[in-house]
């Protein structure tokens, strides 16, 4: 099968293939006992930049499931370090800045930095590696944070519930938010194109943070520096944000992405509704669900197939990351469970039905 024919291509181009397509945010991690193997005695960040360890990470969930597609493994602050920026990835809290970017003498420091000049070789070696084991049948997405939760973290130093203070510069100093903003477009931009460059057949932009956002502020100061991550990127584009119903059309790009995710929170056919025609959903399943007993589990993933069909096409995936303590066993049986329905006749449920 040509990899143009793989039912996730074919799903982000708007041709809804017969098998529904299905991957796990976060498939490759913590809930695997190999990856815990293997991470042994290794940093998160180091393990990111070593492309054998990187490249078989991201293949060991595609091994174990069966899944329609790899993601690759890094984080999103992996190009913020190959810029050269101090942060490291504390056990239990997440990323930590030396020096949080906080004041306009800040934002000229950080931004001074040429995004071109990102050293990815490593990047580019894992990606190969892992597509050359993919071959001709499974896709490859690359993966990038968005420039607004790449900013909150910068900002605040660190994880925050709020980000007070990066929503704060917006409208303090939005001189300085958008040139901020606009660098780490560039620098999500750079790290999505190495990807591609290398293999990727599609890549998805992640914004863990944008649900923090209002509708008002997203579209004034974030939309456009995420419309920017993904320009010019020769290939499929996923964007994907957490929280993001309140302004769920804005996700599209206008018009650039090809897929827009959608957390647990919204039914993708109320979804499919606000995004409109052309556009692939993604999602989603509720992470929550997958401790539930495997009846209850096994309805909930039917019902989010059924809404699915409301769309163009769609792409099966979690409405957020795969938990740590998630058995892998299940993440299986859903694959097996979606691939076994495939060709099978699913009436869209109705807009608004009980879920």
């Amino acid at each position: 099968m040509p990899l143009d024919d793989a039912p996730l291509l074919r799903a982000l181009a708007g041709d809804r293939p017969e098998t529904t397509p299905v991957w796990f945010m976060r498939q490759a991690g913590r809930s695997l006992p190999e990856y815990r193997e293997l991470r042994v005695g290794t940093r998160m960040l180091d393990a990111c930049l070593t492309p054998e360890l990187a490249a078989e990470i991201t293949l060991q969930p595609v091994r174990r499931h069966g899944v329609d597609a790899g993601i690759f493994f890094s984080d999103i602050v992996v190009p913020l370090r190959l810029a050269g920026v101090d942060v490291e990835i504390e056990p239990g809290r997440g990323p930590v800045f030396a020096e949080p970017v906080r004041t306009a003498a800040d934002v000229d420091r950080i931004t001074a930095i040429d995004p071109a000049g990102l050293d990815t070789t490593a990047i580019a070696e894992a990606v190969r590696l892992v597509v050359a084991e993919l071959g001709d049948t499974t896709p490859l997405i690359g993966f990038a944070g968005a420039p607004f939760t790449l900013a909150a973290y910068l900002v605040e130093g660190g994880p925050s519930k709020e980000h007070l203070r990066a929503r704060a510069m917006m409208h303090t100093d939005p001189g300085s938010w958008n040139r901020l903003a606009g660098w780490l477009a560039r620098i999500s931009c750079t790290f999505l194109d190495a990807q591609r460059a290398a293999g990727a057949s599609a890549v998805q932009l992640f914004d863990s943070w944008a649900g923090s956002l209002s509708p008002a502020d997203y579209r004034a100061f974030v939309a456009p520096h995420s419309a920017a991550a993904v320009d010019g990127i020769d290939a499929p584009v996923i964007h994907f944000g957490v929280g993001t119903g309140p302004f769920l059309a804005d996700m599209r790009l206008h018009g650039r992405a090809d897929a827009v995710g959608v957390d647990w929170r919204l039914p993708l056919d109320e979804a499919a509704a606000v995004l409109g025609p052309d556009v692939t959903v993604q999602g989603n399943i509720d992470p929550a669900l997958l401790s539930a007993p495997w009846p209850v589990l096994e309805a909930h993933v039917r019902d989010v197939l059924a809404r699915g069909r409301a769309a163009r096409a769609h792409i099966l995936n979690l409405g957020h990351g795969v938990p740590p303590e998630a058995d892998p066993a299940v993440l299986t049986r859903i694959v097996e469970l979606v691939h076994a329905d495939a060709g099978r006749t699913v009436a869209p449920v109705p807009a608004g039905a009980h879920r």
